[in-house]
């Protein structure tokens, strides 16, 4: 969709009840049939998580139980086994973490004033019943991403990822910020917006691009509706059952955010010397579609990709879109893998609509570059790659990666930065 629908970090926490319009722009995604099914289907699976968590986890594995050889059972029913009480937990923990996809339900439906209880006859305000398997597999794996992005627990993953990003930003505008000049800089699918909120927290001011209605709604929980810092409880690894030396590794809880953002922002008001807190805000759109558009052009000092390039079926798409909106030697930072999403071909988004002069993701055809492909790609279409980490340097990255998992499957991301070419 080439629309921008914005939501901005608020200074106070704010009440889930309230009827708080936290989203805005110059499109209403409720008058677009397509663009309503999308965001309704996100809605819902936050809606099904308990009931689908539930379900899929501990009913199915207590039938499964139930169908061993009654002595084999009743013996790993008892001490020190105790499988049915760990479903008991299992399930527990299930209800704690539908919590946060309650809370992050009901800020949205407050966002773009819905009601909870919808009439079924209203094609525009019923959304109930809109979700599918994969919308609803998405919520969980939103609620799981908390683990990474707003947790103490995440911060080893987060600062294999964010603190190059952050440190390579501070070397070369460093100055600048110092001395109050704003500093736009742009991150395309910025999920759950922590690279955003530490960006703005270092004095930056980030625009976070995301074309998924379940990350955008779960940033916009975490960013403006949290009630503080670890006020809310999250068990990331509760549904996972293999591989496990414990079920305590199994139920381990974290709390979120590690970091509350309107706290954090009103300690920089307040504080004359703290660092200033720079204006931030989320983007709702497909990436390709928004940035090309004349607007947009020359608009940003830099642009950073984290875990992004690789979402690309067309990698050109998006070096044409970041070279752009990239001002004359803007600076280009990237950081993470080549796994390809559109490698089997048929994977297409239909996250959001869109203009059908420019279909941005759900453009036709893909292709898998290597990373020395894509530097050679990168180099061609205007950029100079002015730093490249060697692949021996890299440290070894999980994403959202329990680290006393018997099983770890982890990244070497490749990290560099590219600078636009002056005409």
């Amino acid at each position: 969709m080439s629309h921008d629908i914005t939501t901005t970090i608020e200074s106070e926490p704010r009440d889930d009840s309230e009827d708080v319009r936290s989203w805005a722009g110059d499109f209403d995604p409720l008058a677009d049939q397509d663009e309503r099914r999308v965001l309704f289907a996100a809605l819902d699976s936050f809606r099904q998580y308990r009931r689908t968590a539930h379900m899929n986890t501990t009913h199915r594995r207590r039938q499964a139980f139930y169908a061993l050889p009654s002595a084999h059972w009743q013996m790993l029913a008892e001490p020190p086994f105790s499988i049915l009480e760990n479903f008991n937990r299992v399930d527990d923990a299930i209800d704690v973490n539908a919590e946060i996809a309650d809370a992050i339900l009901a800020t949205g439906l407050s966002s773009f004033g819905l009601a909870p209880d919808p009439h079924p006859a209203d094609p525009r305000g019923n959304w109930h019943g809109t979700a599918t398997t994969s919308d609803v597999n998405k919520a969980h794996s939103t609620l799981r991403q908390f683990y990474r992005d707003w947790s103490a627990e995440g911060r080893a993953e987060r600062e294999l990822c964010y603190d190059p990003v952050i440190q390579d930003l501070r070397t070369e505008f460093g100055v600048r910020v110092a001395a109050g000049q704003e500093i736009r800089v742009l991150v395309p699918g910025a999920g759950l917006g922590r690279l955003v909120f530490d960006l703005a927290r270092a004095g930056f001011s980030p625009e976070g691009n995301e074309i998924s209605y379940h990350q955008l709604l779960a940033s916009s929980w975490v960013l403006n509706h949290t009630l503080g810092t670890q006020k809310h409880s999250l068990y990331p690894f509760a549904l996972h059952f293999s591989n496990l030396l414990s079920r305590e590794q199994q139920l381990q809880t974290v709390r979120i955010p590690d970091q509350h953002p309107g706290t954090v922002m009103a300690e920089s008001q307040g504080n004359p010397e703290a660092p200033r807190f720079g204006q931030m805000s989320m983007s709702a759109a497909d990436f390709v579609v928004l940035y090309r558009q004349p607007d947009n052009r020359e608009a940003f000092d830099a642009v950073a990709t984290v875990f992004f390039i690789d979402t690309a079926p067309n990698l050109i798409r998006y070096i044409e879109t970041i070279h752009h909106c990239l001002k004359a030697n803007g600076l280009w930072i990237n950081t993470g893998p080549l796994l390809w999403h559109f490698e089997d071909g048929a994977n297409r988004s239909h996250e959001n609509s869109h203009d059908p002069q420019d279909q941005g993701i759900s453009e036709p055809g893909n292709v898998e570059l290597t990373e020395a492909e894509v530097f050679c790609l990168v180099e061609r279409m205007g950029f100079v790659i002015e730093q490249r980490q060697p692949a021996h340097e890299r440290p070894l990255c999980g994403y959202i990666q329990d680290p006393n998992s018997m099983l770890l499957p982890l990244y070497r991301p490749s990290h560099w930065v590219a600078r636009k070419k002056s005409d």
